[in-house]
C-alpha cells in the first residue's frame, strides 16, 4: 500500500464517521495547488544534471500553508500530496492557525556535495518563489534536509521578495531560528508517550521502550524518555540494531555517531540485531521512528508492544493497523505523534513576525501546553465515541477544518 492510498483511507474513513456530505468531502480532499519543477543544476565536475521537485499545498482555510521539503530518491508526486493532506490534519489537532503542504525533490542527498545541494536547493526556491512566503506556504525541515538548507532557502526568498525571516522554520538559532526547532519533534514525542502511559496506568521506570530510527526524531525521543526513567533498550539506525537488555546508555550512543560516520555502526556496547527483530522485542512501548510502512501485515504478527507511538509519518500500514488495535494494542498516531516539530515551527514563525526572541525554557513551556491540549482533546473524543485514538485524531483535525472552511463562507 502506497502512502496516498493509507491518508485517503484514513480520511474516507473519518469523514464518514463525521457524516460529512459528498461535497464538502470532495473540497476538503482535494489539494488546493501542486506544483511539480525540473532543477537543473551544475554539478561540481561541470556537467549538467536534472532533477524533479514537487510542493502540494493542500489546504489554507485555516491559515498560511505548512509543510516540510525533503530530499530522498523515492519522493514523488503521490508521497507530496498523502503527506500534505496529513499537515493539514496534524496541524488543526494542535489548533495551530495553518493549513498543510509538504514538499520534496528527488535525489539521495548523500550522493551531492555541499555546494550542489545547495545550487539544488536555491534553484527550487527560484522556481517557487512566488508561491511561498510568510503568509501563504512556509516550509521546515523534514528528511534528508537540515539547518542548512532552511538558511538557503531563506537567503535566496529574500533575493527575490526582501527580508523575511518568517519564509521558512527550521533555521539556525543564529539566523533567526529558535532554540529548541532540532529537538522539538523528538521531544514532542517523549512529551506524548508519557501522557498515553500515564492515562494507561504505566510507569516510566517499569516501560522498556524501542525505538526503530536514531536520526533526529529517535535520538531526541530516546534521550527525553531515558531522562523521564524509561528504560530504552533498543535503538535503531541504517547500521542495524543495538539491543541491550538491562538499557542503553542513550548518551555514549550519542557520543558514538559524533565520532564515526553519522551512525552506530560497529557499536558494541550493545547487542546486534538483525532484520526487524527490534519490531518483535518483548517491550511495552515500541516507537517507530525512521520511516513510512515498517509494520505491514507480512509482519505485523512479530509485534509484542501493548503500546506504539508513531514518531514516523505513517510507520502502520491500515491492514496492521487494524490487526493491531483488534488485538488491543493502543496506538498514538503520527498527526499527533510527531506534532512537536510542526508546532515549534509555529512558535519561530511568530517569534520572526514579532522580531522578538523567544528562549528555550518559553519554547519548551508553550510546546508541552499545545501537546497537552491536542492529546486530552483526542482521548477525550476516543473515549467518547469508543474509537481509536487514529480515528479520534483524523476526525477532530479534519472537523476543524471544515468548521473553518464552513465559517469562511467557502463553497
Amino acid at each position: 500500500m502506497q502512502a496516498l492510498d493509507s491518508a485517503q483511507l484514513y480520511f474516507s474513513r473519518a469523514a464518514s464517521m463525521l457524516e460529512l456530505s459528498d461535497r464538502v468531502t470532495a473540497l476538503l480532499a482535494g489539494a488546493h495547488r501542486e506544483v511539480r519543477v525540473q532543477l537543473p543544476i551544475e554539478m561540481d565536475d561541470g556537467h549538467l544534471a536534472t532533477f524533479s521537485g514537487y510542493r502540494v499545498q493542500h489546504n489554507n482555510a485555516r491559515g498560511p500553508m505548512k509543510g516540510g521539503l525533503r530530499y530522498h530518491e523515492e519522493v514523488n508526486l503521490d508521497e507530496v500530496r498523502a503527506l500534505a493532506s496529513l499537515m493539514t490534519w496534524k496541524t488543526a489537532v494542535v489548533d495551530i492557525p495553518y493549513g498543510g503542504a509538504k514538499g520534496g525533490i528527488a535525489v539521495d542527498p548523500h550522493r551531492l556535495s555541499d555546494r550542489e545541494l545547495e545550487r539544488l536547493t536555491r534553484k527550487f526556491v527560484s522556481r517557487l518563489h512566488e508561491v511561498i512566503g510568510p503568509d501563504t506556504d512556509i516550509p521546515a525541515p523534514d528528511m534528508g534536509t537540515d539547518w542548512r538548507a532552511m538558511a538557503w532557502i531563506m537567503n535566496e526568498y529574500n533575493k527575490f521578495e526582501g527580508f523575511n525571516p518568517a519564509c521558512v522554520t527550521g533555521k539556525p538559532a543564529e539566523l533567526f531560528g529558535i532554540p529548541g526547532r532540532e529537538e522539538a519533534t523528538g521531544r514532542g514525542v517523549g512529551i506524548l508517550s508519557l501522557k498515553l502511559l500515564d492515562r494507561l496506568g504505566r510507569q516510566p521506570q517499569q516501560t522498556r521502550v524501542a525505538i526503530q530510527g536514531f536520526g533526529n526524531v529517535g535520538l531526541h525521543t530516546a534521550r527525553f524518555l531515558q531522562l523521564a526513567e524509561c528504560q530504552v533498550v533498543a535503538v535503531s539506525d541504517l547500521s542495524g540494531a543495538y539491543y541491550n537488555p538491562q538499557g542503553l546508555d542513550i548518551q555514549s550512543l550519542i557520543q558514538y555517531t559524533h565520532q564515526g560516520d553519522g551512525t552506530l555502526r560497529g557499536y558494541t556496547e550493545a547487542d546486534a540485531l538483525g532484520g526487524d527483530e527490534l519490531l518483535g522485542l518483548d517491550v511495552e512501548l515500541l516507537i517507530p521512528a525512521a520511516i513510512g510502512g515498517v509494520i505491514t501485515a507480512e509482519n505485523v504478527g512479530q509485534i509484542r508492544a501493548p503500546v506504539i507511538v508513531e514518531a514516523a509519518n505513517g510507520p502502520i500500514w491500515p491492514n496492521a493497523d487494524d490487526q493491531l488495535i483488534e488485538s488491543g494494542v493502543v496506538i498514538l498516531p503520527d498527526i499527533l505523534a510527531n506534532a512537536g516539530g510542526v508546532t515549534v515551527s509555529y512558535f519561530e514563525w511568530v517569534q520572526n513576525r514579532q522580531h522578538y526572541k523567544w528562549g528555550l525554557a518559553r519554547v519548551r513551556q508553550e510546546l508541552d501546553r499545545a501537546l497537552s491540549g491536542a492529546f486530552e482533546a483526542v482521548w477525550q473524543l476516543a473515549s467518547d465515541r469508543s474509537i481509536s485514538l487514529r480515528m479520534a485524531a483524523y476526525m477532530l483535525g479534519i472537523d476543524r477544518v471544515r468548521e473553518a472552511v464552513d465559517m469562511g463562507g467557502i463553497r
